[in-house]
């Protein structure tokens, strides 16, 4: 199918956003200014369209791997050396199947790595791939400064502190490029929270290539593992709701098309669950009505992320709502019966199967059996449909 990369890469710099605030404790936007900056001063040292293009996707992903070192650390030390070059580790390896224009390897396992090879790897000068170089500078200046308040006295401390660093932890070249470019009163505008997504996408090169379905499972597999990394107790639950999806997919004879659409809709399901806090993913006790709103708010960003991308309307749809119900009574948006198609409703049932077999912070996994009865329930009182529920419990009983 015809897939414009830039569509998906909004997308997902929409959802990781949240992780920054909420693991890192970055600004709203961190990605995305870190790709602004990244892509003026490699657009300023002549970067071509296709470099371009890879070099902001890189820089909008540089913090995926956040996710997954976050479940093995405290909070307090979200930032700290050993953490951080963890991070640098899993969002390597976690962007080998992403489609970038041309081979990529070891930008982001290196986006930390200074100059003068005070980095984690020590690194030094052109050991250290130039992209890499350009995205720890864009990183480490949208971190330590607020760019769009870049006036007065600022401006002065951010340039004398470029000036300073110049040629030591930065490439020459890279300071002197980004001096230039942030003497323009427009890139200060840009980065503001108000204009960022539009500056991202006038200066980005824009691409839509052909993708076949299997390519854009592959694609999503990595942000199903970033979106299941986020709680310990949601490590398998993307996955694990992908392979139903499959297997009730050949029990109801799909074709190829339709059974890898549904695919990938489970693969983002949860997309929108990164924007909740991990202080309520993980919470043990009974979460207050305020945090209840807050974890039924991720459908609706899953929905809100997944519809910038062309040709995703199905998946969207299928996707974003697996949390509503029958009779009205789900989120985010109530619908009922006559607005749920048959995969919405398979999604449902495939979702509170998958949760209610995993552990909980506040409870163990449930067996087969106790979980068809759970889901009968629901299904008697008008929640989901006992069809559905019926060949779910038909399917996986077999496997357990």
């Amino acid at each position: 199918m015809k897939f414009n990369l830039n569509e998906f890469l909004l997308a997902v710099s929409f959802a990781l956003d949240f992780v920054e605030i909420d693991i890192a404790g970055r600004r709203t936007n961190h990605g995305k200014r870190v790709a602004y900056i990244t892509l003026r001063i490699a657009k300023k040292l002549g970067f071509k369209d296709e470099d371009l293009y890879d070099i902001v996707s890189l820089a909008i992903l540089h913090d995926n791997g956040i996710c997954e070192a976050n479940n093995d650390v405290i909070h307090d030390k979200i930032n700290d050396k050993e953490h951080a070059m963890e991070h640098c580790i899993t969002g390597e390896r976690n962007v080998e199947n992403y489609p970038f224009l041309r081979k990529r390897k070891n930008i982001i396992k290196y986006h930390h790595e200074k100059h003068d090879g005070s980095g984690f790897y020590k690194l030094m000068g052109h050991e250290i791939p130039l992209m890499s170089e350009i995205i720890c500078f864009a990183d480490f200046m949208e971190n330590g400064f607020t760019l769009d308040k870049m006036c007065d006295e600022n401006k002065r401390k951010i340039e004398q502190f470029v000036n300073q660093q110049s040629g030591k932890i930065f490439k020459t070249e890279i300071c002197e490029a980004f001096l230039e470019i942030a003497g323009s009163t427009s890139f200060r505008l840009d980065l503001g929270d108000n204009f960022i997504n539009a500056a991202l996408d006038q200066y980005t090169p824009q691409y839509t290539v052909e993708l076949s379905l299997i390519d854009i499972v592959k694609m999503t597999d990595v942000f199903s593992q970033i979106i299941d990394s986020k709680s310990k107790f949601t490590r398998k639950h993307s996955k694990g709701i992908a392979e139903k999806a499959a297997i009730m997919s050949d029990y109801y004879n799909y074709g190829f098309d339709e059974k890898t659409r549904l695919v990938i809709a489970a693969n983002l399901h949860d997309l929108g669950k990164l924007a909740v806090p991990n202080s309520i993913l993980d919470k043990s006790d009974k979460l207050t009505e305020d945090e209840f709103d807050i974890i039924k708010s991720h459908t609706y960003y899953t929905r809100v992320a997944l519809s910038k991308i062309s040709g995703f309307e199905d998946i969207t749809e299928w996707a974003a709502n697996h949390h509503e119900k029958l009779n009205g009574f789900g989120y985010p948006y109530g619908k009922n019966a006559s607005e749920l198609d048959f995969n919405s409703r398979l999604m449902g049932c495939i979702d509170i199967y998958q949760a209610l077999t995993e552990e909980r912070p506040y409870r163990r996994p449930l067996p087969h059996d106790k979980v068809i009865g759970i889901m009968q329930g629901m299904a008697d009182e008008g929640f989901i449909d006992k069809d559905r529920v019926r060949d779910v419990d038909k399917v996986f009983q077999l496997n357990n």
